[in-house]
């Protein structure tokens, strides 16, 4: 099955031609569903740190007898820094 053509495109790579920092998390969240653990770290670094964040948000809106909001700061920090940090390194 070819899940290429039900992923949503980069707007930023149609119209200028360049990758943004989130691309390849669709490709790659798919890849970990399919048990590709390593392919999916490869093609998006964030991917475990952005899983990681969604984790706790969703625990965050159910759970409210609990205070996620430092953890969730800290994962956003860090989700971005891999982010910044692997797509600096793939466009050099």
């Amino acid at each position: 099955m070819n899940i290429e053509k039900y992923m949503i495109p980069c707007m930023n790579k149609k119209l200028f031609g360049i990758e943004c920092p989130g691309c390849g998390s669709q490709r790659s969240f798919f890849m970990l569903i399919n048990g590709e653990f390593s392919a999916a770290f490869h093609i998006f670094p964030a991917i475990y740190s952005m899983l990681l964040l969604f984790l706790f948000l969703g625990l965050h809106f159910i759970d409210k007898s609990r205070d996620y909001q430092k953890i969730i700061i800290g994962l956003a920090i860090i989700n971005a820094l891999i982010m910044i940090i692997s797509y600096i390194y793939k466009i050099t």
